[in-house]
């Protein structure tokens, strides 16, 4: 299938990639990044590696990370402002979810400028849909914080009526489970999803304690890992029954 030539036009647009298997990218956001006057990202030596997987030579790549993002941003925005077409993406998944993006899009707005979102992979959704965990209502809570006010964090995200949807590293996903065992107990549903659409993709599914026991019997998990809380209200309402996840 071609893809569409329809021009692009001056604005932002968030463009995001895949979290892992090459495949799940949409046409038009190759299209985007095909024929987009500049694309910014985190890593223009990564994001050239995937444009070459797809047979795409970018017109012109600048970095834009944690560290440079709000001295980029104005000047992002001018180039739109001059009639420049930016696609903005992080090394992987949705820009602006635990990615850069977010002071880019402020400015965006602020300034007035056109900003077109494209719909695409996200880890935070792939895992909550496959999880088990009731979906109907949830909170995206991101990464908790390393030292100061990590019990704090893990205590609000324990008290959440709906369903919480956390990142964490391989390196701490242990000492994150025993915490939110040691807050909500051991009965509380939860799931651990590592490696969203690659080879190695795994779902860990069961109550806290369970997963507890899980982890200190294998080798230590590697790879991106998300975390899938139930929330306290769908806790009570089931506490009753036992192996949800049976």
């Amino acid at each position: 299938m071609k893809l569409a030539s329809q021009p692009l036009v001056a604005a932002l647009y968030l463009v995001p990639l895949p979290i892992g298997n090459r495949e799940d990218i949409t046409l038009r956001a190759l299209r985007v990044l095909r024929d987009a006057d500049i694309i910014a990202c985190e890593d223009t030596r990564t994001t050239g590696q995937l444009l070459a997987g797809y047979g795409i030579t970018p017109q012109k790549m600048m970095s834009l990370h944690d560290h440079n993002e709000e001295e980029r941003a104005a000047g992002i925005i001018e180039m739109i402002q001059e009639g420049k077409s930016i696609a903005l993406c992080s090394d992987a998944g949705t820009p602006g979810i635990s990615d850069p993006g977010f002071r880019v899009v402020r400015a965006a707005c602020n300034a007035g400028v056109t900003i077109i979102p494209l719909p695409g992979a996200n880890a935070a959704l792939t895992a909550l849909i496959a999880s088990g965990v009731e979906t109907d209502a949830f909170y995206f809570a991101g990464f908790p914080p390393h030292k100061k006010g990590r019990m704090t964090f893990v205590k609000r995200v324990v008290e959440r009526d709906c369903t919480t949807i956390l990142y964490e590293s391989p390196h701490r996903i242990t000492k994150l489970i025993d915490e939110l065992a040691e807050i909500a107990g051991t009965k509380r549903n939860a799931v651990i999803a590592r490696e969203l659409t690659k080879s190695y993709e795994e779902f860990l599914r069961g109550t806290l304690g369970e997963l507890q026991s899980v982890l200190k019997t294998r080798p230590p998990l590697k790879g991106e890992i998300v975390v899938i809380l139930q929330g306290i209200q769908a806790y009570h309402q089931s506490e009753q029954t036992e192996g949800d996840f049976e």
